[in-house]
């Protein structure tokens, strides 16, 4: 059962610059030996409500095209978001690029309606879950988090639906307390390791980011964070064996 070796990329984005965003992570990332990489929600352009001059299509994107080069360079596989147009409709769309070139999507399904999110973009209407080196995961987004009804796991045929959820994120400091909570509450209901990744700095609408990115194990438990309102890369080992013997002691899921 082969351990997981995740990446979190905390960083400060530049305000709807791609090309800054795109150099300043791959310098973040230079040293970076892992599975995988996970960056902040929009990793290119920050949170941004302006998706007419921003959106790109899934097969012309600048976005797309250095996440392959990435995950091929690095033989690891990237998670995060940016704005994709498509059908004459705009997503906050997650992207799991593997090392293959491969991508499987995943559209936002709860939108941000405090910041108009609702009135721009299309929700997304299915989860997702994706098979990488043998670990189920499943992708998330920002908001996401506040809706544990969307990710409820379960087991099925003696298996559980998930082995990781990942929230990639823009999630304001004054809400903090918010996020480090229901992290832990995702990972505890769901007896999952829960990868939460989230921007520090400001944005253009004058909102501070703490970053408080983590990850935390099914029992709830802390296996790596950064420090708060600092860029930083944080690698950490999730080992398959642990989860196993945590959800045989506790068999929680089995219960309807």
């Amino acid at each position: 059962m082969r351990d997981l070796r995740i990446t979190l990329v905390q960083a400060n984005q530049i305000w709807e610059d791609k090309q800054a965003n795109l150099h300043h992570f791959e310098q973040l990332i230079s040293g970076v030996s892992t599975d995988l990489i996970v960056f902040p929600e929009m990793f290119h352009t920050g949170f941004s409500m302006n998706p007419e001059k921003l959106a790109e299509s899934m097969t012309e994107s600048q976005g797309l095209s250095w996440l392959k080069r990435i995950a091929a360079q690095k033989n690891a596989a990237c998670y995060t978001s940016l704005i994709i147009e498509e059908n004459n409709c705009f997503y906050n769309r997650g992207v799991f690029v593997e090392p293959t070139g491969k991508i499987t999507v995943y559209d936002k399904r709860k939108c941000f309606g405090l910041a108009g999110e609702d009135l721009i973009f299309s929700a997304g209407k299915s989860s997702t879950i994706v098979v990488y080196n043998g670990w189920k995961i499943n992708l998330q987004i920002c908001y996401d988090l506040r809706f544990p009804e969307i990710c409820r796991n379960e087991v099925k045929d003696e298996t559980a639906l998930y082995d990781v959820l990942i929230y990639v994120a823009n999630w304001p400091e004054r809400r903090k307390h918010h996020w480090n909570s229901l992290l832990v509450a995702r990972a505890i209901e769901n007896q999952c390791f829960v990868v939460g990744v989230n921007r520090v700095g400001t944005d253009a609408n004058d909102l501070s980011y703490s970053g408080n990115s983590v990850v935390v194990n099914a029992l709830g438990e802390t296996e790596a964070t950064t420090n708060e309102n600092k860029e930083q890369i944080v690698t950490t080992t999730i080992s398959k064996v642990s989860l196993i013997e945590t959800r045989e002691k506790l068999p929680f899921l089995k219960d309807k």
